[in-house]
Order: C-alpha cells, then structure tokens, then sequence
C-alpha cells in the first residue's frame, strides 16, 4: 500500500510539473480554503500535515441535530454515537481508551483549550448549529498542543460582519427528535457580537434513551484598535441523556430497541441508567500585533456539575479547571528564504471530588468512595518554519509534564496517592514541495506522548489503578495535495505508518464496569483519500458536486500478551479495515437542492482476542431542500432521512464488554423536516 501511494504521489506531481496549469478561469476562482492548524493561517495545500477542514457545507448535507454524520465523512476519522448524546470519537486510532466521552483528542474552540485537565472533552455540550466550521489535525500534534497521541480538533464560532439580524430553526423528526435554535448576531468592521439559544431533546430509538439538552453560547469580538482584537466566548450547557447499556448479539436480533435487561444486576431501566451534567465555560483572548511580530494569550474558566446514575454504582463529580494558552509569531527574512518563528505555552490545573455511592434505582445509597482528585499540566513548545523558493520545512517540538494527586477521604486514614509524569519532548518535523501553484507534496514525521485520563487511572470500578502507563507513539506519513482543470478536480492523499507502545486498552468485568491496562505496542498502517470533481457552474443552470472518501486501515497488535493468551498480531479492537464514502451535492439556481450520502464500513473486532465481530454496514442518507433570498433576508425548507436502507448496526461498540454485551444498537430508517429563516438589516 505504501508503494501504490508514492508511485501515484510521484506520478501525479511529475504529471503537474509537466503539465502546468494556466491561469484559472475568473469564472471559476474558488477561495482558497485557510486554516489555523499549526499555527500556519494559510492555504491548507501550503501546511505540510494531514488536515481536514468541516465547512457550513458539509455540515448542512445532514440533519442538525448531530455532528456524527459529518465528521465521519473524512478519511481516517470515526465518530460514534452509542445513545443521543454519548459521543466518542477517534482519529486514526481506535475508541479502545473511550467506554465513554471523547479522550486522547485535544481540542480547541476560538482558540480557548476545551479539553480539561483530566483529559476529558466534552464534545456533546455543544449544538451543532453553535460552530460554523471544523479543522481536524490527523496524527500526534504535540508540538504545539500538548500531550496527546490521538489528533487535535478546533472549533471556531461564526463572527458576522457588516450584518445584524435574527436567525430561527426549527426542526422535527423520527423518535421525538425537535431542534430550536434562536441567534442574534450584529457584526461591523471593527466588532461583532453572537447569542444563541438551542434545545434539542430526543426520545430516542431505544428503550432508556431520552436526551435533552440546552445550550446558551454567546461570542463577542472586537477590535480595540489596528492592532489590539479582544474575543470572550461563554457557554452554559445542561444536558440528560438516557443509557440504554449494551446487548448481545441474540438480543439485538430478538429486540433492537430493548434496554439491558436484568440479569445478576438490575437492568437498566430499573436503576434509571443516565447522566446528567451542567457545564459552564467562559474565556477570553488577547491578541496584539506588534512591529515585527504578534502574541495571542488566552485564559479560560470551567466548572462541570456531572452525574452518572449506572448500572453498579452512581458517582457525582464537581470538576473545576482553569487554564491558559500563549502563543508568540516571529517572522524573520534570511537571505532569499522566508522564517517564521513561533513559542509559547500552555497550563491547566484541575480539582475535583468525585464521590461514588451505591445506586438504588436512579438515587444515591450508600457512599462507596470518596476521592478528591487534583491535577497540574503544562507543555512549553516552539515552532520554526522556513519558506525558501518552492520548499517549506518545518521543525517543532514541546516539553510536557503531568502531576496528579489523588486523596481518598474514605479510607481511615486519608490515603494520598500521587504520580509525576517526567516531563517527555514531542518533537515534529515535516517539509512540503510546491509543485506549482496547485499541487505539492508532503512528508512529516512526529511523536506523541498521551499520560492516562483521570477517568482511566480511577475508572468506574472505584479501584485506583496508579501503575497505568502512558502511551508513546511515532507517526510517519507522506501525502500529496493537489487540484487540477482550474479547480475543478481536488485530491488529496495520505499514506502513515504509527507505531503505539504501551497502548492503553479498556476491559470491562462481569459487572459491566471499566478498567484499563496497558496493551504492549501496535502497528497502524493507513491510507487515506479525499476526492471531488465540481465543474464550474454556469448562470441559470444547475451545478453539481460529487465527492469521495475512502480510509483502508492495516491496525494490528504488535505485541500483546495477557496472562496465558497471546494476541500479538490480532488486528486492532474497533477498528474497521474499510470505510468507503461518496456523495452527491445538487443544487439549481431557483434555490432547490439535494444532497446524496453512502457510507460503507467494514466489520471490525469487538475483543481483543478477535472471536468476535461487528458485521459490516451500509448507509445511505438524502436531504432536499428549497433555499429562497428575499431582499437581505433568506429562508431553507428541508425534509431528509436517514439510514434509508434500515440496516441494522451498532454506531458505538461497548468494546471488550464480559457477557458479549458489545452491541448499542442505532436507530432504524428515520425522517426529518425543518426551516432555518434569517432576518438580516444592514449594520449602522
């Protein structure tokens, strides 16, 4: 595979050289898509990593009412959705360290750190309809983003410009399913403001899976002067989601819509299985240009009221963390080549009781544990890029360092524990060759150093597990980028090999709770494309859009042993070998259109031993619309469906589970209709 990649990279850029472009047709001049990944603010084709960009577009090929369905049309990553509401999500790994929540994926939103000390993100707290628009790094980003071996996701807010109006939504669909969103937004050129209200609630497809939730999200950015931007970014969110719990394969074939049943423990409509959390965030960024150069420093709050009523136990936590981030851009000319210099730091710090009680039908009995847990992090990197003709190289690397402590108030007496992570260098380096002025070509190599949650070192059996590893791994890829016939083609492709040691995998005892271990190492080989051909639309004609994205992943344990049983070789638990996408975007000029999904993903292991497995799984998704400009102000009526094909399949896998109770069952075919209306008035 390896080789098929390079000689088409190869074959490609020769072809390109060969081959150069004229100018584009103005009538085809696209805008170069920018980003922010690695600090870089420039064309994607220009950065030398594998990043993905989730623009309105995208989003809007589905319904509103989740992120899954878009997220999981980029190559290399999988989202799933175990009940509405429970997230997990993977890029270019496996959900192995997730039985629940998003974890070992550091994550941004306007530039304000939204992982939390712990190493916990909580991606379900925000609306779909609160983002405007997605960056996915893909591989180890701990140059500049602390800790972590899983990829980094930013987030970012719309700040409207030159604009003041009203936006409402509403949306109804199988299940239950109800979406309202109200925004207000004012923009002018030197400052723009954004409130949002959204509720979304859903009585879900199976039984003991209800979610509700509500969200305030308010953005304010303001130029003080030519030099100085201030942005404050606050949200609350309240959200209850129902846990329906895992069944085994005869039970999903007897009953897809069934809860866990009763068997030595309670089921889980008897002990009211949900969690329910209230989460609150504010921050604000600071951003001054200089001379010669410019610094960008956030601070940021959080406070997280969580409760988790399972199926063994109940625990209530109160997590507060505060935490900043400061980068500092130096550009620099030497010679004919161009330098660009970045450093900076980030530090977080978190408290949190977390007390575990006995669960006696949905309330708390009697106390099992106590802890008080405590957690310090920090990573100090630096970033230099130098720009010489066609050439960009790229050199970063960041110190980490993790210290945890935990108190545990009901043992006699107290018992601390601590452990200090020595501070581990993640080095990246990478270099890009422009081809010409739409084609280059790329190779990076990185390293990545992820410590064990919180939630993994003190996981939900309540037994401290102190002697947990962290998991070190080294990703190695080349790829190219490129677009040809004035744009109208794109592609890009990637081809990695990421070795993983100590691999942190979770296992889960006859009760159902989870604790981890470290796995030996892993071997990830993969292959990633992402193609689309949009000829040029024409006046008064229609214009179209078909796209592509395939993942083949080669994951395998390289070395794993537990206790008498030999799995080195086994491929990777939760990871599919394919993942096959492609789609359709219509559109005419009197506003009608239709959006066309397929999604193809192969069977995955669902234990570590490989007996057994996940059957493959095709979906196919449709959303049409009218969308209608009257004078400032605009209108989108739209009716979709969903797994049209009523497959049935489990989008999130309880991995490893005892009892083969592996399977959270999706939903069946499922049908939406809504309306998005904007009032828009010039701003004064």
């Amino acid at each position: 595979m390896l080789r098929c990649l390079l000689l088409l990279t190869f074959g490609l850029g020769v072809y390109s050289q060969l081959h150069a472009q004229p100018a584009p047709d103005t009538t085809r001049l696209l805008e170069e898509v920018t980003v922010r990944a690695f600090e870089s603010n420039r064309a994607a084709r220009e950065v030398p990593a594998a990043i993905a960009l989730l623009s309105p577009a995208d989003m809007q090929r589905f319904s509103n009412a989740t992120l899954v369905q878009a997220v999981n049309t980029v190559s290399g990553v999988r989202m799933e959705e175990r009940s509405p509401g429970s997230y997990r999500l993977s890029i270019r790994g496996s959900t192995l360290r997730s039985p629940f929540g998003v974890r070992n994926v550091k994550m941004y939103w306007n530039e304000l750190p939204f992982t939390d000390p712990s190493g916990n993100s909580y991606l379900n707290m925000l609306d779909p309809a609160a983002l405007h628009h997605l960056e996915i790094i893909k591989g180890p980003g701990s140059s500049l983003y602390g800790a972590g071996t899983g990829g980094v996701l930013l987030l970012r807010s719309e700040h409207p410009r030159n604009e003041r109006g009203l936006g409402l939504g509403y949306l109804g669909g199988s299940y239950g399913q109800q979406n309202w969103q109200v925004a207000y937004r004012e923009g002018g050129d030197r400052s723009s403001h954004q409130i949002q209200y959204l509720h979304q609630q859903n009585d879900g497809y199976r039984t003991q899976s209800r979610m509700v939730r509500d969200m305030i999200n308010s953005t304010f950015r303001f130029e003080t002067s030519d030099r100085q931007v201030l942005e404050t970014s606050i949200l609350y969110g309240d959200l209850y989601y129902q846990t329906p719990g895992g069944l085994t394969e005869a039970e999903m074939l007897e009953d897809p819509r069934q809860a866990r049943p009763a068997t030595s423990l309670p089921s889980a409509v008897a002990q009211q299985a949900a969690v329910a959390s209230r989460f609150f965030f504010a921050g604000i960024t600071h951003q001054y240009r200089f001379d010669r150069w410019q610094n960008r420093t956030s601070v940021y709050g959080n406070l997280v009221n969580f409760e988790n009523a399972a199926i063994r136990n109940y625990e209530r936590r109160v997590e507060q963390s505060f935490g900043g981030r400061t980068v500092t851009e130096v550009p620099l000319t030497l010679g004919q080549a161009r330098v660009s210099l970045t450093g900076g730091g980030e530090f977080q710090s978190g408290f949190s009781p977390v007390k575990v009680y006995e669960n006696l039908g949905g309330q708390t009995g009697i106390l099992q544990s106590d802890n008080e847990v405590r957690i310090w992090n920090y990573s100090v990197f630096g970033q230099a890029e130098v720009f010489w003709r066609k050439w960009t190289a790229t050199a970063g690397a960041s110190l980490n360092g993790l210290t945890y402590s935990i108190q545990t108030l009901s043992s006699v007496p107290a018992l601390i524990q601590e452990r200090k992570f020595s501070p581990v260098v993640s080095p990246r380096l990478a270099t890009l060759y422009s081809v010409n002025d739409f084609v280059s070509l790329y190779a990076q190599a990185s390293y990545g150093f992820s410590p064990p949650t919180v939630a993994e070192i003190l996981p939900s059996t309540g037994q401290l597990n102190t002697s947990l590893n962290p998991e070190t791994g080294l990703n190695m890829e080349t790829g190219i980028k490129g677009a040809w016939l004035n744009k109208q083609l794109t592609l890009e492709a990637a081809v990695y090999y990421f070795r993983l040691d100590e691999t942190i995998v979770v296992r889960r005892d006859s009760s159902g709770a989870d604790y981890f271990v470290n796995a030996g190492s892993t071997d990830q080989r993969g292959l990633e494309l992402m193609a689309s051909f949009e000829p040029a639309p024409r006046p008064r004609r229609v214009s179209w859009k078909i796209w592509s994205s395939v993942t083949l992943n080669r994951y395998f344990f390289r070395d794993y042993i537990k206790l008498t049983d030999d799995y080195s070789g086994n491929r990777l638990t939760g990871v599919p070998n394919e993942v096959i996408l492609a789609g359709l975007d219509f559109a005419t000029a009197t506003g009608l259109y239709l959006n066309l999904v397929a999604n193809y993903t192969s069977s995955l292991p669902l234990n570590d031993s490989n007996l057994d497995f996940a059957d493959s799984f095709l979906l196919l998704s449709a959303r049409a619309g009218y969308k209608r400009k009257i004078g400032t102000h605009q209108a989108d009526l739209f009716v979709g469906g969903d797994n049209l094909l009523d497959e049935l399949y489990s989008l999130g896998n309880d991995l490893n589970a005892a009892g083969g109770r592996f399977f959270n069952p999706a939903a069946g075919r499922t049908f939406y209709a809504g309306v998005n209306l904007h009032f828009n008035a010039k701003a004064n």
